[in-house]
């Protein structure tokens, strides 16, 4: 299985700089993986595409203004990209990605806007560093007020007031996250009562997405690719829940491939999601067997990306790149702020 299985040809203007005006206002691709029938519409129809007793898995990931701009205390200017906290630190520690005119040593002091001082620590495996942060009060509570919001890279504008609010979700709760799970970017409260008004049950789980996310596959053999590793918990009451329906036969769908990772990283070898807080390091390729997901929402992916990888492993490789030529065809807005499909 060869990286280039998993390439498309992309105009660069399909990749969406800015959200629709409406949060609901995108395009929907519906895709039954069954029959291999592709329908086109507005997002809003994605309510019909649901079912009295169908489960909806969110993740209610928080994005944080993880873009820290500053300067060295020695002078010159530094940008800190938040990527993971250090669990078993002594302090506010966490592992960063850095950009400087220098080389960052460790010891170095840094000043990252108005009350947040920083000092980098021996460790972290490249291209990360260890780095403790020093300010007074909690540190996200000043981080989201002297921080950017880490747009994608293929995003080539800088983050503005607008993002604040549409690169996040309308049930986003733990902060941690340094991308958003953009499957759900499209959903407004409205929606998600319609959804429940339907008979849907819709439950949360939280899996904190990290810069990985947008790292390019570097291997040709795409069995050998490693997985970055994201935090993600699953409370005891969507467990149950989730149990429940797979019991019942009632169809489990996941909202983004963020969603459906943490699920299929968290089923036990009798098919049971387990509650708890863990690392998810899954990858999931043509091939692997869904465990507990019979249908996915999610966003238009990066060609070669492990992503497009999933969605192939759900809908089968042809299909998906069936799938991705109809909607470069019908000129669909791609990635994060891009349009939508429903594999079921």
């Amino acid at each position: 299985m060869q990286l280039e299985d998993f390439d498309f040809k992309l105009p660069e203007e399909l990749i969406a700089q800015y959200p629709p005006e409406r949060r609901d206002g995108s395009r929907l691709m519906q895709l039954n993986r069954k029959t291999g029938v592709i329908n086109t519409g507005d997002f809003p129809q994605v309510i019909g595409a649901f079912e009295s007793g169908d489960l909806l898995v969110i993740n209610d990931t928080k994005v944080i203004p993880a873009r820290l701009l500053g300067h060295k205390v020695s002078g010159g200017k530094v940008e800190v990209f938040l990527v993971r906290r250090l669990a078993d630190a002594e302090g506010e520690d966490w592992l960063c990605m850095t950009r400087s005119s220098r080389s960052l040593k460790p010891g170095i002091a840094l000043q990252l806007g108005e009350g947040l001082t920083a000092e980098v620590l021996p460790g972290g495996e490249a291209p990360h560093r260890h780095i403790r942060f020093r300010c007074d009060g909690p540190f996200l509570d000043l981080v989201e007020k002297v921080g950017h919001l880490p747009l994608p890279p293929y995003i080539t504008r800088p983050d503005d007031v607008t993002d604040r609010e549409r690169y996040q979700t309308v049930f986003a709760r733990n902060e941690g996250a340094v991308a958003a799970p953009t499957a759900g970017l499209h959903f407004t409260k409205e929606i998600l009562q319609q959804l429940r008004d339907k008979g849907v049950e819709i439950r949360p789980l939280t899996l904190h997405v990290g810069l990985g996310t947008f790292l390019p596959v570097r291997v040709d053999d795409v069995r050998t690719h490693r997985m970055h590793a994201e935090f993600y918990a699953i409370p005891d009451s969507t467990a149950r829940a989730v149990n429940q329906a797979k019991a019942e036969g009632r169809r489990i769908v996941a909202l983004g491939t963020t969603a459906a990772r943490a699920l299929e990283s968290a089923v036990d070898q009798n098919g049971q999601l387990v509650a708890g807080e863990a690392e998810s390091e899954i990858f999931i390729y043509p091939g692997y067997s869904f465990k507990l997901v019979d249908a996915l929402i999610t966003n238009f992916h990066l060609p070669k990306s492990t992503l497009l990888m999933l969605v192939s492993a759900l809908a089968g490789r042809n299909l998906i790149l069936q799938a991705y030529q109809r909607a470069v065809e019908e000129r669909f807005r791609f990635f994060s702020y891009g349009d939508c499909m429903m594999i079921a």
